[in-house]
Order: C-alpha cells, then structure tokens, then sequence
C-alpha cells in the first residue's frame, strides 16, 4: 500500500513539471498552438515538360489547435519555372477551422511554365502560406515549404540533313541521313526507315530500315545507305518518306513522319570519234554514252594550236537521248599543211603508186572537241573531248616538202601552157603533111611516065 501510493505521487509530480514546462515555453513564444500545413496533392502532367505549364494542385490544412483567419498561400517560383500571363502567384483562404483533417483541407491550383532548355532533374519550388489567428488582432502565422517538382525532358528528334540532293540513274551512290536528338532527353531503341512509293529508289546492300540504341539529347548520329536508281526512270524529283520510331520516358512508342526529296538523273557522258576527212572537211560520231537524256546539244571545235578552223566552228544537233549519236563536220586543216611545212613524227600514206590521183592521209596531235548540253535539271554543262583524227589532202599537195615538191608544184601551174604549145605543133605539123600531099599530087598528073621511072630511080 506504501508502494502504491509513493508511485502515484512521483507519476503526479512528474505530470505537473511536464505541464508548467509547457506553459513556460508557450509564455516565451517558442510553441504556436496553430499550424498550417501546405502539400501539393496533385501534379498535371505527372512530370514537367520543357516549354509547356504544369498545374499543381495545392492542399492547405490548419493542424493548429486556434481557428485562422485571412489564410493567404504564395508560390514562389525559381528556375526552371516561372508565371503564366494571367495566372495568380497568390490566393486566399477566408477561414480554416482549428485542429482539420484532410478532408475538410481548402484546396487550391496554380499553373506555371516550364523553361523550354531546362534538362530533366528534380527542382525546387516554395509555398508560402501566412494566416492570422482568428480572436487575435495582430499574431500571425508563416509557415515556408519546399517542394521538390520532377522535370523530365522533352524527347524529340528530328532528321537535319540528307547529304545528297540528286542520285544518277542506274549508279550506285550512298545516301545518309543525319538524325539529331533536338529534345532535352536521350532517346533509345531508335527505328529509322524510308521508302519511296513509285519504288524507283531502293536501297541495296541491306534492307531500308536502321536500329539506333541510345541517342544523348543534342547529339547527332548518321545513318548510311547504299542506294540506286531504277535504269528506266524518269528524270525528276520523287519523294521520300521517312519514318522514325522511338520510346519515351515511360517506354512507350512515338513516332515521327516527315518526308524529303531526291532528284534522279543528272549529268550524261559522251564518247567523241573521228569519222572521215575529205579535203578539209572532218567529220566527228558524238554518242550520248551516258543514261541521261542531254538536251540542246552543240558541239564546237575551240580556237586552238596545230589546227585552223574556217567558216562555223560549233553546230547545234538538238537532243541525244542515251544511246543515241550524231555526226558533226567542221572545215579544220592542220596549221603544218596549210603552211607547207611537216611537223616531226608526222605520219603519211601516199597512194598506191607515185603520180596516182590517191588521197594522202597524215595523222596529227588530237583535236579538241567541246560538246555542251542542258541536263535533267535545266543546267548547263560542258564536256571537254580529244579526239585523234586523220587529215587527207589530194596527193602531191601539201603533205610533201622540199625542192621536189616545189618543182612538181611549178610543173602542174604551167600545164595549160604546155598543152596549147603541144596541141600548135601538132596542128602545124599535121597542116605541113596535108599540103606537102597536095603538092606531089598535082606534079604527078602533069608528068609522063618514064619521068616517074626516072624519078623513083632516083628516089631509090
């Protein structure tokens, strides 16, 4: 019984130093007896997104044992977020009971903007909450929170560059595209894809589909093809669709569509040949040797050393679809000819015999050729060509140098001359012989015949 009362006593002098202590502290003000409790409750979207606002829904709860008046909640926003034009930073409650649970909490919503460069992370955000004690005219109540709001970053790519604008018909050529991951967070388990519906441009070597793993945001990955072109397409411009396939922050697909142009055809080649000489004139076989059309051909033969060209120096041959060909003839001489004189190593063939009407033929350095045309794409181009040819000049004529030559040149300018004195004597020979007859005629029928005894002795 002794012990019994001794432990109440002590639990009784204890429960009373317990209560003056506490009386002591709230004299001092170090204890309010209100409390005002601020949470967010809810986040739309879940996580902030680079560039667009986020609503949060604001949970104010009064864990005082005081009612409070003129409850007035403040977010302060920092970096990365800041306010929206026509949104509040503030908001009041008029009352919050003493002592709430979470059901009887004011609830209130702010709306903020989220930097658009801001990478994903976890930021900081204040609410501010001051309320003054209902009974009381002049304690309040502050109380400072800090939240912490997820940001995670904006996933997005998209295809910068295409390094080609044009491919040849019917060549092989690689084509890559360059993709860049412009948004605030990596990308993984990238598709990429394309196709071209008319189906004139298709990949080889592979499929037309690449894999990405990981793609860090801002970073730029190429993704490379073999392609060619169809032999029998149209020249022009087809479209590409390009497809791009990749997961979000919670692995789920996204797609990205977009389309780009490649021209097919281009620049054609040419294969210039010497066709034939006939006294000056040379004649050139041009083929379209490439697998584009070349419009509004012209082929010219350029001022140049070792050759002398006379009267029109280009000709116009219209168009020359691949495989086809034309023949364009120009007056060119050699320089070395036309002046009488041999270039060393000049190469001639004389005709069978010496004296023959035959042709000569000397084979000189190449002649150069310009051929110019409008390609696929309305430019246009020149081609450069050198081509070996044969030069051919009546025998006797050009092609032989020295005395002899100048000789037999002399000889043939005077050969009318020489004809009119050769075709005199012979008349005036041929004109002696007919009166000489007439004469020995006549003396023949006046005489008598031993005279012509007499007369043939005497000739024998």
């Amino acid at each position: 019984m002794k012990k019994f009362s001794l432990l109440t006593l002590l639990i009784i002098y204890s429960s009373v130093l317990v209560l003056g202590a506490g009386t002591a502290f709230a004299a001092s003000g170090l204890i309010d007896s209100s409390s005002v409790q601020a949470n967010v409750t809810n986040q739309n979207p879940d996580a902030a997104r680079p560039g667009e606002p986020v609503e949060l829904t604001v949970s104010v709860q009064n864990m005082g044992n005081d009612d409070l008046k003129n409850i007035n909640v403040a977010i302060e926003p920092q970096y990365p977020f800041s306010k929206v034009s026509g949104e509040p930073l503030e908001k009041q409650v008029s009352y919050l009971n003493a002592r709430q649970d979470s059901d009887d909490a004011a609830v209130l919503k702010f709306k903020l903007m989220t930097d658009s460069n801001v990478s994903e992370g976890k930021y900081d955000l204040n609410i501010v909450t001051t309320a003054r004690e209902d009974g009381s005219s002049s304690k309040t109540v502050t109380t400072t929170k800090t939240i912490q709001l997820e940001v995670r970053g904006k996933e997005y790519a998209q295809i910068v560059t295409i390094n080609k604008a044009n491919i040849d018909i019917a060549k092989e050529e690689p084509l890559e595209f360059i993709i860049t991951n412009t948004g605030n967070s990596p990308l993984k388990n990238m598709v990429v894809s394309w196709k071209d519906q008319k189906g004139v441009i298709l990949p080889v070597y592979s499929d037309n589909t690449k894999y990405i793993k990981y793609l860090e945001a801002g970073q730029s990955v190429t993704v490379a093809y073999s392609v060619m072109a169809d032999v029998n397409a149209n020249p022009g411009l087809y479209t590409l669709d390009v497809d791009l396939k990749f997961e979000d922050y919670d692995s789920n697909e996204k797609s990205i569509n977009t389309t780009a142009g490649l021209f097919v055809g281009g620049e054609t080649d040419f294969d210039v040949s010497f066709s034939e000489s006939d006294q000056g004139e040379v004649s050139l076989s041009v083929a379209n040797v490439g697998n584009n059309m070349a419009y509004s051909v012209k082929v010219s033969v350029p001022e140049q050393d070792g050759y002398r060209i006379s009267g029109s120096s280009s000709s116009i041959v219209g168009n020359l679809e691949k495989g086809d060909y034309t023949i364009a003839s120009f007056n060119v001489a050699s320089a070395q000819a036309a002046s009488g004189e041999e270039t060393p190593g000049t190469a001639k063939a004389s005709g069978a015999a010496a004296g023959d009407n035959a042709s000569s033929v000397s084979t000189v350095s190449p002649l150069k050729v310009q051929i110019e045309y409008t390609d696929a794409k309305g430019e246009r181009i020149t081609v450069d060509k050198a081509v070996a040819v044969q030069m051919s000049s009546p025998a006797g004529t050009g092609t032989e140098t020295g005395p002899g030559a100048r000789s037999s040149s002399s000889l043939s300018s005077y050969a009318p001359y020489l004809a009119l004195v050769v075709i005199a004597g012979a008349g005036l020979f041929i004109h002696r012989r007919k009166k000489q007859a007439k004469r020995e005629k006549k003396s023949g029928n006046t005489g008598t015949g031993d005279q012509k005894y007499d007369s043939g002795a005497t000739r024998d």
